[in-house]
């Protein structure tokens, strides 16, 4: 077993390891520590820090990058599937074209449900983005999900993971929505990991 991942089936020694239970002696794996016991049959120590063992690598650290800008959205009513009388639930199509540092437009669908409860609400939204982020031209998908909840919102727009197409190929991001005066604008917060 690894060290720490339960009780061990063998003594540490030095570089070498006594199974107990075959009782013969065979080196560790590479990559492993060296054990050696404490005096009085304490529980073995390391010979050197942990941080010598191999670990998988790390990922890249990137650094996010930030594109804002406004844009214009057209909603428009589809048929729901649930027509049942106080459903609550409706379609809408989504129709976006950004401005800015994302030069780009978008198509998506809507679907939202409101409560009996004033101000409580939910939907969710996909749109296929296709353009120019930051000079790289390509597409990708967004996700909303989104809740109202007695008229406290709460909103969150992602990057489907891996839907990133050409340039834009491992983008991954969240967008942040304002809307003052009726006037829309994003704030894009996005890394693309390019291989």
């Amino acid at each position: 077993m690894w060290p720490g991942c339960g009780e061990p089936n063998a003594m540490w020694t030095g570089s070498k390891v006594k199974s107990r239970r075959l009782g013969s002696l065979y080196k560790p794996p590479r990559g492993l520590p060296s054990f050696s016991l404490g005096a009085g049959g304490d529980p073995p120590r390391p010979m050197f820090p942990l941080g010598g063992v191999r670990r998988p690598p790390r990922s890249r650290l990137l650094m996010p990058s930030v594109a804002a800008g406004p844009f214009d959205v057209s909603l428009k009513p589809l048929v729901p599937y649930d027509q049942a009388p106080g459903a609550g639930i409706g379609r809408m199509s989504i129709d976006k074209t950004y401005r800015g540092d994302l030069d780009a437009t978008s198509v998506g669908e809507m679907v939202a449900a409101h409560t009996a409860v004033p101000g409580s609400a939910v939907y969710v939204a996909i749109e296929r983005v296709t353009g120019a982020l930051g000079g790289r031209s390509g597409s990708f998908v967004l996700y909303h999900t989104a809740t109202l909840t007695r008229g406290a919102p709460d909103l969150r727009i992602t990057v489907c993971p891996d839907s990133g197409t050409g340039e834009l190929a491992g983008l991954t991001g969240a967008m942040h929505v304002d809307i003052a005066e009726g006037a829309h604008s994003y704030r894009f917060e996005y890394t693309i990991d390019s291989p």
